[in-house]
């Protein structure tokens, strides 16, 4: 369970990006927090289960002004659910288990963000890179999975 010092930073939060502080929010962000790289549906049952009777629909609702307002990063890996964490604002990557589909967090490569810097922009104005690293977790790797 959250910290009180946890929830007045989390109200905080909310509060610096214009947005009211409600239970689902606190709740959702908490969750991320303890459990980052989270489905939606995760989080929405994790939400129910302290809360009670909160809609996936309030849950996805949550998620998705969170992201927008920049509380919480989207993520989408080939071939997986969008998940949600709770790391912002440092343009880090990821690797993902090819077997279980595990997901950490790879800090930047090398330099400032961009990680990266492409061979030809085409006149962007680039300020991120997202790059995901695919390979075997070490539980998998030592089981001999393929």
């Amino acid at each position: 369970m959250a910290t009180e010092h946890e929830h007045h930073d989390v109200r905080q939060q909310l509060r610096d990006v214009g947005l009211r502080v409600t239970a689902p929010r606190v709740a959702v962000l908490d969750v991320l927090e303890r459990h980052p790289h989270s489905t939606a549906d995760f989080v929405a049952d994790q939400v129910r289960g302290r809360l009670g009777g909160v809609s996936t629909q309030t849950v996805y609702d949550v998620l998705r002004v969170s992201s927008e307002r920049g509380l919480l990063r989207r993520i989408e890996p080939a071939g997986s659910p969008v998940r949600y964490e709770r790391r912002t604002g440092d343009n880090h990557h990821h690797v993902v288990c090819r077997n279980c589909g595990v997901i950490r967090d790879v800090d930047c490569a090398t330099g400032v963000a961009p990680c990266l810097a492409p061979d030809v922009d085409h006149g962007f104005v680039i300020d991120e890179a997202e790059v995901t690293y695919w390979g075997l977790c070490p539980v998998c790797h030592a089981a001999g999975a393929h």
